[in-house]
């Protein structure tokens, strides 16, 4: 298995400048567990609003709150050396003021220590990250399918097909102009991923979008399959490893049940046993 080798943490500035390079590796973590584990690979670890759905059950992002992104920001913090630390700014944290959004923005990243935010929306969101980017703090933008304005959609559609194409191309170029380092594209039409990926000269990061992006990202417990049997088409799992848990955990329940655990290996005695002249618990 071959891993990134990096020499020093990645800066915004380091991804920014791979536009067009070597493709960017990215999944999401919520815990130090799973950060300590993609590290070494990735080149960005996201920590994603998505944690509601797949860590706490929510029906969608919106009940994430600003207090859930900084505490799994920090447990992730605590797991990573080198990979670029992003969190997402989640629904309500950052759309009512420029002010509001600078406020939240400079918590998470004091009470994290991740290097950038995310936030979703395009031309809408321009004055935003153009606040935000030009009091340091560094933006990565997120247009297509924005998870947080899913009632908006009508659901999680494919965005950007026939004459809306423009509008989410304009969104990508919106959220270039006004600082942002780097642009998740999510579920728009390969055609339209190749395309924006041409012209913004920024890095595109591609899910359910095209490889021709400059870089990719997927929900770690998706491409793992831990998560449930949530299964999108742009998903590819590279593990069961949900099936491989549950199986486990029936053989153990059944041990249990038949009085087979624990067994006299995992049991402690009235006195310490010595092995090899050496006393032992």
């Amino acid at each position: 298995m071959s891993a990134v080798a990096h020499t020093k943490a990645i800066t915004p500035p380091d991804i920014r400048s791979r536009k067009g390079g070597t493709p960017l590796v990215c999944l999401t973590a919520y815990t130090t567990p799973i950060a300590k584990l993609v590290d070494r690979h990735c080149d960005i670890v996201l920590v994603g609003d998505s944690v509601g759905m797949v860590l706490h059950g929510l029906p969608s992002t919106l009940g994430v709150t600003l207090e859930m992104m900084v505490m799994h920001g920090q447990a992730v913090r605590r797991g990573l050396e080198q990979a670029l630390m992003i969190v997402d700014m989640p629904f309500g944290s950052y759309e009512e003021s420029l002010e509001q959004a600078f406020r939240n923005a400079a918590r998470v990243m004091a009470e994290t220590g991740c290097a950038a935010v995310k936030l979703e929306g395009g031309q809408a969101m321009a004055e935003t990250i153009r606040f935000l980017t030009s009091r340091g703090v560094p933006v990565m933008g997120h247009v297509g399918l924005t998870p947080q304005a899913v009632n908006t959609f009508g659901g999680y559609r494919v965005q950007g097909r026939g004459g809306d194409a423009e509008r989410v191309g304009a969104d990508a170029l919106a959220v270039r102009e006004a600082g942002a380092f780097a642009v998740v594209l999510e579920k728009v039409p390969e055609a339209l991923a190749r395309r924006i990926t041409a012209e913004v000269a920024i890095p595109t990061i591609g899910i359910g979008a095209s490889a021709a992006c400059d870089g990719q990202i997927l929900v770690v417990d998706d491409m793992l399959g831990i998560f449930g049997d949530f299964r999108p088409k742009f998903v590819k799992r590279y593990a069961e490893l949900g099936e491989i848990a549950e199986a486990a955990i029936a053989v153990y329940a059944q041990e249990v049940r038949d009085r087979r655990f624990p067994a006299a290996e995992h049991l402690f005695g009235d006195a310490p046993r010595t092995v090899n002249g050496g006393e032992v618990a």
